[in-house]
């Protein structure tokens, strides 16, 4: 059974969406400010996390960055309808997924549903065929599927449960082009619509990740109009 923490100030949201997620089988928390959410999390880390934007004492995007200093677990935010700069935000400081509120429930769960599978093939090594679990070493940089590990220059780079997969689809073609859609593919169930500027948020976020390892990393390039490609270096 998934842990899943829900964190809103909005208690009628706490009441109705952990009774709709207990009705699917997860164990829920509920924390209505992000300090509280914090305390627990320091304790005891959940399976996945979701987030509302704007809470007291601690916000959510406060708290998506204290957690990515120590986590790559999935993390959805709560957006408010017209708050496209948070999202945009949110998504460039790691979280994996948005949903705008006011939202229907199942959407939720869908996409709740949709991370947790991915972050469970990931755990246990099942990314894909036989090819797409082995280690793979283009250059500089080396990914390792079944451990989700990833190094640039021997330097280690966390990422996200999404950021790795749309990594690895880039570079296991390097000189080819990746559509948006194709990378949407890659990282989003077929019954979980993003667009592109989701996907190009966390290509943005993952940039930033690799040049951490090395400021002068420029592997993934934009070709405006069409996507991305992975240049081995």
């Amino acid at each position: 059974m998934s842990r899943i923490a829900l964190v809103d100030d909005d208690r009628n949201i706490l009441t109705s969406v952990s009774m709709t997620l207990e009705a699917e089988g997860f164990e829920v928390e509920t924390y209505n400010d992000g300090q509280a959410a914090l305390d627990a999390f320091n304790k005891k880390l959940p399976d996945m996390a979701v987030l509302d934007i704007k809470m007291p004492r601690m916000d959510g995007m406060d708290l998506l960055q204290r957690l990515r200093q120590k986590t790559a677990m999935p993390v959805i935010f709560l957006t408010s309808k017209d708050d496209e700069i948070d999202e945009v935000l949110g998504l460039r400081m790691g979280a994996d997924d948005y949903v705008k509120k006011p939202f229907s429930q199942r959407l939720l769960v869908e996409r709740i549903r949709a991370l947790l599978r991915r972050q469970d093939a990931v755990d246990t090594g099942e990314v894909g065929d036989t090819e797409e679990t082995k280690v793979m070493e283009r250059g500089d940089l080396r990914m390792d599927p079944l451990r989700h590990a990833v190094s640039w220059k021997g330097k280690d780079v966390s990422l996200t449960v999404t950021e790795f997969l749309l990594l690895q689809a880039l570079a296991q073609r390097p000189g080819f082009v990746k559509s948006r859609d194709q990378l949407m593919d890659v990282a989003y169930d077929d019954q979980v619509y993003v667009d592109d500027r989701t996907i190009d948020s966390h290509i943005k976020r993952l940039r930033k990740k690799m040049r951490t390892a090395d400021d002068e990393f420029s592997a993934i390039e934009t070709l405006y109009g069409i996507g991305y490609r992975y240049n081995e270096e």
